[in-house]
């Protein structure tokens, strides 16, 4: 977790037992009730821990049998309400449901039957399980870049986000989010996660915590340094191409999916002193990065280069590039939309000319 801010958490869930059955009547008892995960809109993990410490959730019992009521009640329901982007894993890692949108459901722990002829009158218990809830940010654009590189200073720039700002590398130790507002009220998401290093796929410094977001992002806004970046005084200086070749790198190693993902490019700090010289340096090396991989030692070079949708310069201190910025990752965004649009069409075609 990242200061207060959890982005995992582990809870037991139990389904009510069922109820007795009445055998001298052949009366059934009620089935125990079950545990539900409900995405609701702002609530966070911290806040199911802080109001369930124990972190756990047991449904209700079925009513018995009796005389007055030979099919006993179903036993209460638990709902939990979990954040919206929510993964639901088995203890031991597997995938068993997803909660995107405001009211979805998830049937965490079923009750069990209450007593009949087939249990011989006597109740099942629920099920019962150790879940865990994951949360992947869902923003519709991630953004990307090692610390320092004015991630937080963008995101404030373009939204109405407040993140934390400094000169000092690690700034951004929580995922921040924030929306672009567009004249039409158009919004878009931004993420700003935490800076990635060298070695993040590795899970160094806060690597898959990290690369975990970036997985749910719809496209990838890397944010660079036009004049380079050195973490520390003992790694090495690395150039604006290194740079933007070490994070493709960190992405490919972690999943080579990432990189199929549309990505933009902003070259940040034009407002330093031979930022131009700098810019003109780096776009000639995008242009034919080929030529230019002699430079890197080789495990440093990734398998296949990100394909830029846009290249855009801007400086975060003076403004410039911001607004253009806003104009291509909404165009970008736009242009995802339709071309999910047209092969949703395609796709409902095709149905349609089958089943004829």
């Amino acid at each position: 977790q990242y200061g207060n801010f959890i982005d995992d958490l582990r809870l037991y869930v139990r389904g009510g037992t069922g109820g007795m059955g009445y055998p001298r009547l052949g009366g059934e008892g009620g089935r125990g009730g079950d545990v539900w995960f409900v995405a609701r809109e702002r609530t966070t993990l911290k806040s199911i821990r802080d109001r369930y410490p124990q972190k756990r959730f047991v449904a209700g019992t079925g009513a018995n049998s009796s005389v007055k009521a030979l099919k006993g009640e179903k036993g209460k329901d638990c709902e939990v309400h979990v954040p919206l982007g929510i993964s639901v894993l088995c203890d031991d890692g597997k995938l068993i449901g997803e909660l995107n949108a405001a009211g979805e459901r998830f049937l965490a722990a079923r009750g069990g039957l209450g007593g009949s002829l087939a249990t011989n009158f006597m109740p099942c218990k629920g099920q019962r399980r150790i879940v865990r809830l994951d949360l992947k940010l869902i923003a519709d654009v991630g953004l990307v870049g090692f610390p320092n590189a004015g991630k937080s200073s963008l995101l404030s720039k373009i939204s109405h986000a407040k993140p934390e700002i400094a000169n000092y590398a690690f700034t951004t130790i929580q995922p921040e989010l924030g929306k672009i507002m567009y004249a039409d009220y158009k919004q878009i998401s931004v993420a700003d996660l935490p800076g990635l290093i060298e070695g993040a796929h590795a899970n160094r410094g806060m690597g898959h915590k990290f690369l975990k977001h970036v997985e749910r992002t719809k496209q990838l806004l890397l944010v660079v340094d036009v004049s380079g970046f050195q973490l520390s005084i003992k790694t090495s200086f690395r150039t604006a191409f290194e740079t933007i070749l070490l994070l493709t790198k960190e992405l490919e190693l972690y999943k080579e999916e990432l990189l199929t993902k549309p990505a933009l490019l902003a070259i940040n700090k034009m407002d330093l002193p031979c930022a131009k010289d700098n810019l003109n340096e780096l776009m000639k090396q995008l242009q034919n990065p080929q030529d230019f991989l002699h430079l890197l030692q080789e495990e440093m070079i990734p398998a296949n280069t990100l394909e830029f949708k846009d290249i855009i310069p801007i400086s975060t201190y003076t403004g410039e590039g911001i607004e253009e910025l806003k104009a291509c990752v909404r165009k970008s965004i736009d242009e995802e939309a339709e071309q999910e649009n047209e092969e949703y069409r395609k796709k409902k075609l095709l149905l349609l000319q089958t089943s004829e």
